[in-house]
């Protein structure tokens, strides 16, 4: 009605998409509703200040979504199933919940038949590819605007230009980009643009207030987390909550991530994820129990280009639903409880029992007597296994005696 173009704002209330949020309306003029994808990184006080946080910067509208369960049962589950961990470190906690909310973001879009949708990515990282990707796919032809990106704005000048808007916020709170989600916690600082620096103590979002040491045992039920010690819960995503109070305090899963981004370039990212880290363990010990030589085998490759994949942003491409549909039919057998001893900065898995335990003294014990095949059946197996090979090198050194008769 009053002739304004409507541009759909991605918005977490942090400095990039505040300055988005006030640099959209005020300075190009745009109707400007924003929203924010809730992944499991904001309690119910914090979407609520963040909601008041967007009236004041000026938006005619905020939506909040609750997408923490979608969000693990579209992807997180998967990963699990995986045991997928970038680089052998990263549990894909940032990469893996964009998808997310690019998805609600481009859908919500349509809903307001927007002119324009934005987001708050800079143009050195991966989220501007996930995010413009979706957008491209999802929802052809709107235009995408990003301001970090286009005019290359420092931090510091984004802090600038809110405070000379009047705007109210925690910059102190900026010097750090943290992004809070169900499958962990990215923390991107100065430290994190060199090669060489760690994190100090007071940027990581979860202090270490525990000591000494605790167990907890992990029930999973076809490769899903479905209760912790004695405690059911309704959804898996609930259970990774709970775990993470428990593991958190402990500063289990802190780490910092060197990967390549998706534009070529390397970058580091420190990391907390302490729930995600200990049921990937956990789940992985389960399998080497339960599934057979060349399941796991199988998996691990189908695994590995399914998280590659994935953290370049291609959920939607075809082939991940075919990859989702192996990881799921092999979880059948990943059942049962496992042993998990926590403590400060560390934990480790101290064993597993389940129904399904290949590992039976019923068919033999490792290392001592078996009781499925006699010696002698070795001594045959074993002569008929390298029969091949045997066969190889009896040629080859017929074939190099008579070469050197000649």
């Amino acid at each position: 009605m009053n002739g304004k173009k409507i541009v759909v704002l991605g918005f977490s209330g942090g400095l990039d998409t505040s300055y988005c949020a006030k640099y959209l309306s005020d300075e190009m003029e745009y109707e400007v509703h924003s929203i924010i994808v809730n992944t499991g990184g904001f309690s119910e006080k914090e979407l609520k200040e963040i909601e008041a946080h967007a009236y004041k910067l000026g938006v005619k509208t905020h939506t909040t979504v609750d997408a923490v369960k979608g969000y693990y049962d579209q992807i997180v589950k998967y990963l699990i199933y995986g045991n997928v961990l970038k680089n052998n470190t990263y549990p894909l906690s940032v990469s893996a919940e964009r998808l997310s909310q690019a998805l609600h973001i481009a859908e919500h879009a349509k809903r307001l038949n927007a002119d324009a949708v934005a987001h708050g990515s800079t143009g050195a990282g991966n989220d501007q590819v996930r995010f413009d990707m979706i957008f491209h796919i999802m929802i052809p032809g709107v235009e995408i605007i990003t301001p970090i990106r286009d005019m290359s704005l420092s931090r510091q000048q984004e802090i600038d230009y809110l405070q000379s808007k009047g705007v109210e916020m925690n910059f102190a709170k900026a010097v750090y980009s943290i992004n809070k989600g169900l499958w962990g916690t990215s923390v991107g600082g100065k430290e994190t643009l060199q090669s060489k620096g760690i994190l100090p103590e007071e940027a990581w979002p979860t202090q270490v207030t525990k000591t000494g040491s605790e167990e907890v045992i992990l029930h999973f039920e076809k490769g899903e987390l479905k209760k912790i010690n004695q405690q059911v819960f309704n959804h898996p995503a609930e259970a990774i909550q709970h775990l993470q109070t428990i593991a958190g305090p402990y500063g289990i899963g802190r780490d910092i991530n060197v990967g390549d981004t998706i534009i070529g370039i390397k970058g580091r990212v420190g990391f907390e994820a302490a729930a995600p880290m200990v049921i990937l363990k956990a789940h992985h010990a389960l399998e080497k129990h339960v599934l057979s030589k060349w399941q796991l085998a199988w998996k691990d490759q189908l695994a590995q280009f399914y998280g590659n994949w994935l953290h370049e942003g291609q959920i939607l491409d075809p082939v991940m639903r075919n990859i989702e549909a192996f990881l799921e039919s092999s979880q059948q057998a990943v059942t049962g409880d496992v042993f998990v001893q926590l403590l400060p900065y560390r934990f480790q898995v101290a064993g597993i029992e389940s129904p399904y335990d290949l590992m039976s003294s019923k068919f033999g014990k490792y290392g001592e007597m078996n009781t499925g095949w006699s010696g002698e059946d070795v001594r045959g197996f074993s002569k008929i296994f390298g029969n091949q090979t045997s066969i190889y090198y009896q040629v080859k050194e017929s074939a190099e005696t008579q070469a050197q008769d000649t």
